[in-house]
């Protein structure tokens, strides 16, 4: 018998959602769904740890300013 997931639609920059794919590949814990190059359904009951763990990763990928006095 199928099982309903309680889902919520996320539109993203495609950038944002191959981070999101990374994040979901190694326990398939987030995604519902993927619809579309910047569309996915992930489910209800995850969504505060996904965004979590995608400032993290955010975080981890921004790159600090040079702040050499080299004028």
């Amino acid at each position: 018998m199928p099982k309903a997931v309680k889902g919520v639609l996320v539109e993203c920059d495609p950038s944002i959602k191959a981070i999101i794919l990374k994040i979901d590949q190694d326990k398939h814990n987030y995604i519902v769904e993927d619809l579309d190059d910047q569309t996915l359904v992930v489910k209800e009951s995850q969504l505060h740890n996904l965004k979590g763990k995608l400032e993290e990763e955010l975080a981890n990928t921004q790159q600090m300013p040079d702040h050499s006095d080299s004028d």
